[in-house]
């Protein structure tokens, strides 16, 4: 499917169909998303495939009542690490050093650089924003390219993050819940999906700084 042509037919589905994601196009849009642009490289956060029947049935309670959460093909967690630290920069720095064959010199000095920007001259909240910002560009791209493989998925932020924190024993690992994903196939009787796609005009939205 064309770009801008998986982009008009993507929308925030309201129901889903009983046909399953296959295993390859999960994987696929898995591997979309692993390779979303972030800052530094970092990726300072982790998605989670939520296949529990059961738990996604008390993730219900927690979605305010959205069904969707249960009777989507795949629901996938996307969770952002609560802060990081110079031991966080130095495990990315190893798996850069491994894949580039850095020099140490050049490790020391990205290192260095690294840790000032993102741990030392800024505070936690600051962290807390960036870290957020990271994991919707992952979001982002992870949308885009579902529609790209004729995936259905609508991204909600209308949760209990929370309760989703605790149910998922994310404490344990540094993590909270930022959003989640449902995905699969959209049912024949989802009125919304032929409904027109309503956004702002070309000029309404871009605005040209020219000389």
């Amino acid at each position: 499917m064309q770009l801008l042509q998986a982009l008009n037919w993507r929308y925030a589905v309201k129901r889903f169909s009983n046909h399953a994601v296959s295993q390859h196009q999960l994987q696929t849009l898995l591997e979309a998303t692993r390779l979303s642009p972030s800052s530094y490289g970092l990726q300072p956060y982790r998605l989670i495939v939520v296949e529990d029947t059961a738990l996604r049935e008390q993730l219900v309670q927690h979605s305010y009542g959205q069904d969707k959460v249960l009777n989507c093909a795949n629901l996938i967690v996307f969770a952002a690490f609560k802060d990081i630290d110079h031991q966080f920069v130095t495990d990315h720095m190893a798996r850069l050093t491994s894949s580039r064959k850095l020099n140490a010199a050049t490790q020391q000095h990205l290192e260095q650089q690294y840790r000032r920007a993102l741990v030392d001259q800024v505070d936690a909240q600051q962290r807390q924003q960036w870290i957020r910002d990271q994991t919707y560009l992952a979001l982002g791209n992870f949308l885009t390219s579902a529609a790209l493989l004729n995936i259905d998925a609508c991204p909600m932020t209308g949760i209990d993050s929370q309760r989703y924190d605790q149910l998922l024993q994310l404490p344990t690992a540094n993590l909270t819940t930022i959003a989640i994903a449902t995905v699969g196939i959209r049912h024949p009787e989802d009125g919304y999906a032929s409904q027109p796609k309503v956004r702002l005009s070309m000029d309404e939205l871009v605005n040209w700084v020219r000389p």
